[in-house]
């Protein structure tokens, strides 16, 4: 159908590459231009072989996650009549380990608040469905083998 590429750039920084210390900052270029400073997070690589202010690997993971699922609910809440405001989403990632004792993101939580504009509004029924649905047609959630759920988030109105 389709393809989606991303250059990931990394230099040498330093002498001492062979005992761990360099830097691992880098960055993500997309097809459309974008680059992104991206490192590991230092929950995982230390400060300074770290810089928690760029973008990490699991964040984006969550934010690919979370922006395919807004997507996706935009477009069946629109075609389902509901004029939508604004979506702001705090999802959250947890790295934990798996059997192999291997660290994965397991589970994202994802936490949309919608403000509605108009008269029509989802009773709380509605909005499940809706959400229910696009996790089942977000082409990122139909990708992944991680536990995604949508939290009990109050509808804004």
């Amino acid at each position: 159908m389709s393809q989606h590429k991303a250059t990931i750039d990394w230099k040498r920084s330093g002498p001492d590459f062979l005992k761990g210390r360099y830097t691992r900052e880098h960055t993500w270029t997309f097809d459309g231009g974008l680059t992104v400073a991206a490192s590991p997070s230092p929950a995982v690589v230390p400060v300074p072989w770290s810089n928690p202010a760029n973008v990490d690997p699991e964040e984006a993971f969550v934010a690919s996650i979370s922006s395919c699922h807004m997507l996706t609910w935009l477009f069946l809440a629109a075609r389902a009549g509901y004029e939508v405001e604004s979506y702001r989403d705090e999802a959250v990632g947890v790295l934990t380990k798996n059997e192999k004792g291997v660290p994965w993101v397991s589970s994202v939580a994802l936490n949309p608040v919608i403000v509605y504009a108009g008269e029509k509004r989802p009773d709380a029924a509605e909005d499940a469905r809706l959400h229910h649905l696009a996790h089942e047609q977000c082409f990122i959630a139909n990708s992944v083998k991680t536990l995604v759920t949508v939290g009990p988030a109050p509808l804004a109105h």
